[in-house]
């Protein structure tokens, strides 16, 4: 990886809609439970969103919880 790669992190702890989107979420889908945190590269997201938009996978479903302190990102 190079350093100007983004990773993404899913921590589906922290998913506000943990346990009612689990079943219709690629993460769910692909490695058969919830993980404690995944990370995707730009190409490894690129190709789930490939995959999702295809129809063959569901599409990411997390929605990250907003806690107090919590910096935006961007």
């Amino acid at each position: 990886m190079t350093g100007t790669e983004r990773v993404m992190h899913v921590d589906c702890d922290h998913c506000a809609v943990k346990g009612n989107a689990c079943g219709g979420c690629v993460v769910t889908v692909l490695l058969g439970s919830t993980p404690d945190g995944i990370e995707w590269d730009e190409a490894e997201r690129s190709a789930i969103g490939a995959l999702a938009e295809s129809g063959l996978v569901p599409p990411l479903r997390l929605v990250p919880v907003h806690r107090p302190g919590d910096r935006a990102a961007g």
